[in-house]
C-alpha cells in the first residue's frame, strides 16, 4: 500500500488527522538547495483556516525539519518534515463511529484496511495531511522560483459564482444552512521550458493530473481550453505559431502549454474542480458497518463549509513536486541546486 509519488524527486506522506503528527519525506533532493523555513511557514499560512468561512480547527502548523537539512541547506539525504497535531477533538467523532460519512473515504478505507483504519477525523485520508504536502512543496517551489519558474493557483469560481467579492458571502450562507459549496481553482505555471514530459503514458498532463487527483475533494481537471475545445472548430482551437522576443511561441494558448504530453514553452494552465465539502450538518443516510442496518447520520465537529480556498496552495505544492521531478529527470538531480 503505497503513499509515495515521483520518480526522481519522491514525496512520501504519513500520519493521521488525530494522530501525534502528520509529515512528509522528500527523497532525491539535490544537495546544496537552500531551505527557507520562513517561506515554508508563509505557504502553510495560506492553507491555514483564516476566518468564519473556514473550519474552527486552528492548528499552528509548528513544523520541524528532522533530517536532510544542515546549516540551512539540503544535504542530499531524505528530508523529513513533521507537523504536530495539537488541536484535536476526537470525541466529536465517537458518536458516529461505524457510520461512514457520505462522499468521504470512510467506507472505502474500512474495506481497504479491513477495519483497522484510524477513522477519527478521516484518519490518513483527512485534509489535515495536506499541511505536510504544502510544507514539502514549499521547498521545491522556492527552488523553482530561483530558476525563474513561477506557479500560482487562484480560486476563479465558488458556489457557481465568478465574482471574487461574492465568494465569502456564498460560503457563509451555505454554512448557516448547515451545508457546503465547491469551486474551481486555476493554476498557471510560467517560465517553464519546452520539452518537459514524455509521450503517451508519462505525459506532463498525466503527471500533473495524477498528483492533483490525489487531493481529497478534487473531481475534475482540464488543461487550457479543456472541455470548451469540444465545442470549437480546429480553426478556432489551434494555437498558431509566432515569434515573440526572439523565441517561438503561439498566438493563443488553448492547449494549455502542452502538446503531445510535452511542454511547449507557453504557460501551462489548468483548472481543478473541487467538490463541496462532504461533512455537512444536515441529516444524511448512512449504514451501520457493524449491523448492516440503514441509519441516520448527523455530523458534529468542526468542518470547512468550503475547501476551495484552502486547497489552492496545496495544488501549487503538488504542481511544484511534479515540475521538480520532471526537471530532475531531464537535467539530472543537481539541476535545482545549480
Amino acid at each position: 500500500m503505497r503513499n509515495s509519488i515521483g520518480t526522481s524527486v519522491i514525496l512520501t506522506l504519513f500520519g493521521e488527522s488525530h494522530g501525534e503528527a502528520v509529515g512528509a519525506v522528500l527523497d532525491g533532493l539535490a544537495p546544496g538547495m537552500p531551505v527557507d523555513e520562513g517561506y515554508i511557514a508563509l505557504l502553510l499560512s495560506k492553507r491555514r483556516p483564516a476566518g468564519a468561512a473556514d473550519t474552527a480547527r486552528r492548528e499552528p502548523d509548528a513544523f520541524r525539519i528532522v533530517s536532510g537539512v544542515f546549516n540551512g541547506m539540503t544535504t542530499g539525504a531524505p528530508l523529513c518534515i513533521l507537523i504536530p497535531n495539537t488541536d484535536v477533538r476526537s470525541e466529536d467523532y465517537a458518536a458516529n463511529a461505524g457510520l461512514p460519512r457520505p462522499s468521504h473515504a470512510d467506507f472505502t478505507a474500512h474495506v481497504k484496511y479491513d477495519g483497522f483504519e484510524d477513522w477519527r477525523g478521516g484518519g490518513h485520508f483527512s485534509g489535515r495531511l495536506t499541511a505536510a504536502i504544502t510544507a514539502a512543496g514549499a521547498i521545491l517551489l522556492n527552488a523553482l522560483e530561483r530558476k525563474g519558474i513561477d506557479i500560482c493557483s487562484k480560486v476563479v469560481e465558488c458556489a457557481g459564482l465568478k465574482d471574487e467579492s461574492s465568494f465569502e458571502e456564498a460560503v457563509l450562507k451555505a454554512k448557516a444552512d448547515g451545508d457546503s459549496v465547491g469551486g474551481i481553482v486555476r493554476t498557471e505555471i510560467t517560465g517553464l521550458e519546452a520539452g518537459l514530459g514524455e509521450p503517451w503514458f508519462d505525459s506532463l498532463e498525466g503527471a500533473l493530473a495524477r498528483a492533483v487527483f490525489a487531493l481529497g475533494g478534487v473531481k475534475g481537471i482540464e488543461f487550457g481550453g479543456g472541455f470548451a475545445l469540444a465545442r470549437m472548430r480546429g480553426s478556432q482551437a489551434n494555437d498558431q505559431f509566432c515569434v515573440a522576443d526572439g523565441r517561438i511561441g503561439t498566438e493563443t494558448n488553448y492547449s494549455g502549454g502542452i502538446n503531445g504530453g510535452i511542454s511547449n514553452g507557453m504557460p501551462v494552465v489548468f483548472n481543478t474542480a473541487v467538490k463541496p465539502t462532504p461533512s455537512i450538518s444536515l441529516p444524511q443516510k448512512s449504514v451501520n458497518l457493524e449491523t448492516g442496518a440503514e441509519a441516520t447520520l448527523e455530523i458534529t465537529g468542526r468542518h470547512d463549509p468550503a475547501i476551495v480556498r484552502r486547497i489552492s496552495p496545496v495544488i501549487t505544492a503538488v504542481t511544484a513536486l511534479v515540475i521538480s521531478d520532471m526537471l530532475a529527470l531531464r537535467h539530472g538531480t543537481d539541476y535545482l541546486s545549480e
